[in-house]
């Protein structure tokens, strides 16, 4: 059945195409397996609780009636500015106007959030761009710019709320830099989410072709529930495709975890158990719960355009696995650097099992993709990243690199693989952050530099060991085998290219400061290089001749050692350095290569001379890489099929000639 909804229609519609429904959750509330729910253009104010399940052969599917036309907002347009002092207005809103849930009485706070900037999950917009809150409203009459944003320019339009002590209402001041709000597009944000079901297990919905923006959600660690703007709320089988998402406080899209009782913000709220262990926790708890293959993940993102949230693009711990992430253009989040954490980035995903990204472009974020524990079955491939490391220098201060590092095209983080990194470009300074091991990266294009490689696996105490161990899990499955810590190695590199590019000072100059030499290495030479001093297999097994399981304490160092790195066929250029164990590498010292990106009828394409001094090489296979060393799985299809990398990052076929890098 089709269900109509038009937003101008007369009021007591049945939803059919002749008296259509008024708001999107009447259809919702109604919609059932197979049903589709169609959307006129227009603006619709509201927070979508879808009620019933779809099936897999029978999804329910809410769709825009034209692309992009119809709009989901977690914002009301505000009329009621009053000039206060300057360019400062104030607006005077009874608390009633919130309903259930007032975002400028609520605090942004959770597990991994750095507080010490207070903010509410509320924001004011001015012609769909939100302002900068402040603490006092002093420093709305007088505002500066604020330098880790990373548009400064725009710093100065704030705003400041606080509770009237004689009405039951909320006081919101806004500096509009001489803008009359009364007359512009002035908007607040007043719902958590946009499209998000109140109950857990809406399994089989489709959300195609909608904007949604401007939600009041909260900050999403992978130990609480993660709520985005838009999300399924931990289920299976949902499809996002061809939205426009944007604007959320914190996360725009969650794929993640669902609410674990007495383990939510357990970190922040008891504080007497490590982060880290509250985290294996959650693993744990939720397989008792029921977490599965058969009953959650496996959803598709695709064809979105994602950009200007807080926290991330897309999240999920948990409930993103066996999932498929395609065809987005995920950009500019976390630029007004108001939030920082552990948990920020293009996407930030824990436990991303069997999660394949690919064909995205990810750009001016504080980092492009963060893969954090539990990273098995993972692949990378075909994606396109640019300035992804703290682009301008204004944000290279000493306590914003100490809070979230200098950022990087993609950070996988103390996991045990197989993670598959297969052509993709990275385009920034730092290419890769890998405190982790079982790693394969085949066939990519790097101009930036590998980083913080046998380090950042502990959790920072001085005095007393607090190494951190991960969960493993069986292949393609979430069922958990057993835990483990990071030995380092286990990674392999074969025909990638590597291009020195000239590195910014100030970024050298930031890394002159020092800091916490547990988490990065501050490194921007390109190359396999810091894997130099690291065993190939055979030194490796070598330490295994002969020996039997007994002996002293000295003999069984050998169980803790880091584990072998794979090469070949990798060519070096500009500089760029090979580790001292490279295996049939080209370092070219007679090229000058250059790399430009370029915009050519809409669309990016990477201008360069490297493919006239590519040496040949050898096809890549499952059987070349292996498997991972901990889940003893190996570097293959979700379904167990073998991968042979005969395909380029446009879908070329690598014919004849095998060449390094992502182009055929």
């Amino acid at each position: 059945m089709k269900i109509y909804v038009n937003q101008i229609a007369k009021l007591n519609g049945d939803g059919s195409k002749e008296r259509p429904f008024t708001t999107i959750q009447q259809a919702a509330d109604i919609a059932l397996p197979g049903d589709e729910v169609i959307v006129a253009p227009g603006i619709y104010k509201e927070e979508v609780s879808p009620v019933n399940a779809g099936t897999k052969r029978a999804p329910i599917i809410y769709r825009s009636e034209y692309r992009r036309t119809a709009v989901i907002t977690g914002a009301e347009v505000i009329k009621c500015w009053e000039k206060y002092e300057g360019d400062v207005w104030v607006a005077h809103i009874p608390n009633s106007f919130f309903g259930g849930y007032n975002p400028y009485k609520t605090i942004v706070s959770g597990d991994w959030l750095n507080e010490g900037i207070v903010c509410h999950t509320g924001e004011v917009f001015l012609n769909d761009k939100s302002l900068y809150e402040k603490e006092s409203l002093e420093e709305v009459l007088n505002p500066e710019y604020y330098d880790e944003s990373w548009d400064r320019e725009f710093t100065k339009h704030t705003w400041y709320t606080c509770q009237s002590d004689e009405k039951d209402e909320t006081i919101i001041y806004a500096n509009f830099q001489g803008a009359d709000p009364n007359e512009e597009k002035v908007e607040i944000n007043v719902r958590p989410h946009c499209f998000y079901p109140d109950k857990e297990h809406v399994n089989y919905i489709q959300l195609i072709g909608f904007i949604v923006t401007k939600s009041a959600s909260q900050w999403a660690p992978p130990t609480a529930l993660q709520d985005g703007m838009i999300g399924p709320h931990w289920s299976i089988g949902w499809v996002i495709d061809d939205c426009e998402v944007s604007n959320a406080k914190c996360s725009g899209i969650s794929l993640g975890k669902y609410f674990q009782q007495n383990n939510d913000n357990k970190w922040l709220k008891y504080k007497y158990k490590d982060g880290a262990q509250t985290q294996r926790d959650c693993s744990f708890i939720a397989q008792l719960d029921g977490w599965s293959k058969e009953t959650i993940g496996s959803h598709i993102v695709r064809n979105c355009d994602i950009h200007d949230c807080g926290q991330t693009g897309i999240v999920g711990n948990l409930g993103c696995v066996f999932s498929i992430i395609e065809n987005n253009h995920i950009h500019h989040i976390n630029n007004k650097g108001n939030l920082a954490g552990a948990e920020i980035g293009g996407i930030k995903f824990h436990a991303a099992i069997d999660v394949i990204i690919r064909n995205n472009v990810f750009n001016d974020c504080t980092r492009g993709i963060w893969l954090d524990w539990q990273t098995q079955g993972s692949r990378v491939s075909s994606n396109l990243f640019y300035n992804n490391c703290m682009p301008y220098d204004n944000l290279l201060k000493e306590e914003y690199k100490a809070g979230l590092g200098l950022g990087e095209d993609i950070f996988i983080e103390i996991a045990h693989g197989p993670a598959l990194v297969d052509n993709n470009i990275f385009l920034s300074e730092r290419a890769v952050k890998l405190p982790t091991q079982g790693v394969a990266f085949v066939h990519n294009l790097f101009a930036g530099s590998v980083t913080a490689v046998g380090m950042g696996v502990k959790n920072g105490s001085k005095k007393y060991d607090s190494t951190r161990y991960t969960p493993i899990h069986m292949p393609h499955r979430t069922e958990i085998t057993g835990v483990m810590s990071v030995l380092h190695g286990d990674v392999r590199f074969y025909n990638n290219v590597f291009v020195q590019q000239e590195v910014r000072q100030k970024l050298l100059d930031i890394c002159k400061v020092g800091g916490d030499g547990e988490w990065d290495d501050e490194n921007f030479v390109c190359g396999t290089v810091p894997y130099s001093g690291y065993m190939t297999e055979e030194q490796w097994k070598s330490h295994f001749e002969g020996y039997c399981g007994e002996g002293s304490a000295e003999s069984r160092d050998r169980y803790y050692m880091p584990l072998p790195v794979w090469t070949g066929g990798n060519v070096f250029f500009n500089g760029a350095k090979p580790c001292d164990i490279e295996v049939d590498g080209t370092v070219d010292t007679e090229h000058k290569i250059d790399i430009e990106l370029k915009e050519v009828d809409g669309k990016l394409k990477v201008v360069t001379n490297m493919l006239e001094y590519l040496p040949e090489a050898k096809m890549i296979c499952s059987d070349t890489l292996g498997e991972a060393f901990e889940p003893e799985q190996r570097f293959e299809e979700p379904n167990g099929d073998d991968i042979i990398f005969d395909t380029d990052i446009y879908g070329n076929k690598r014919n004849g000639k095998i060449i390094a890098g992502p182009f055929a």
